[in-house]
């Protein structure tokens, strides 16, 4: 029977925040936001065991408290490029995981992955050949840039998601997929698409929101702050 694995890489440094220190070690309802992005596989009972994948220079891990993660591997192995760390990730678990297991891959600064997100993931995706990712339909109008910072065309949103985690794809594939694809590939659906396949949409909603931009962060502490109550 297929396992579930958690993957998380975490070896970037988040420039956007415009943050002093990686964006995964900012705090966020009292924690480290990676420790809330880690603790929705952690109390899963499908999934075996989680890894996050760090920078070999990162200094600001072993300055938290992870007690509380029983499935926790850290491996210091991160690349200059999400694909090149995941990659190399799954490199680094060759001799823990099947092939046919199940590889579900989440970005660190997604901290508001809910239960019932996860368990719709799993469900959808479980007898899929090719597997699958959490995604929202696009509900804004989307406009192309054009010079001086200008509207250049309106691009039509009709059949338009926008991609999130968990990415879920058997080990075996999405390892030849990123082999094959990359370093450049800034999603694992994207390497599966390189392959020629087709991945399935699993429909999600603005609560499972990436924290990118500074005010992400405040947006993601309510978030946590209303499903806790």
């Amino acid at each position: 029977m297929s396992r579930h694995f958690a993957l998380l890489p975490a070896a970037g440094v988040g420039a956007r925040m415009g943050a002093d220190f990686p964006k995964q070690y900012l705090e966020l309802a009292g924690r480290p936001m990676i420790w809330h992005a880690l603790r929705a596989f952690e109390t899963h009972a499908a999934i075996s065991r989680i890894y996050v994948v760090l920078s070999a220079a990162d200094g600001y891990w072993e300055g938290y408290d992870w007690s509380g993660f029983a499935k926790l591997s850290v491996l210091r192995c991160g690349g200059e490029t999400r694909a090149q760390s995941v990659l190399n990730g799954l490199e680094a678990i060759a001799d823990e995981v099947a092939e046919q297991d199940w590889m579900l891959v989440h970005d660190a600064a997604r901290p508001c992955l809910s239960r019932a997100l996860l368990d719709k993931l799993l469900e959808a995706v479980r007898d899929d050949a090719v597997g699958g990712i959490l995604a929202a339909p696009v509900a804004d109008t989307l406009k192309r840039e054009g010079h001086g910072q200008r509207i250049r065309e309106t691009v039509p949103r009709q059949g338009l998601w926008g991609a999130q985690t968990p990415q879920m794809f058997r080990y075996g594939l999405l390892r030849e997929a990123l082999r094959r694809a990359g370093a450049e590939v800034t999603d694992e659906a994207s390497a599966i698409e390189h392959l020629g396949l087709s991945p399935l949409l699993v429909e999600s909603d603005a609560s499972n929101l990436k924290v990118t931009f500074p005010h992400d962060l405040e947006v993601a502490g309510w978030w946590l702050d209303r499903c806790s109550k």
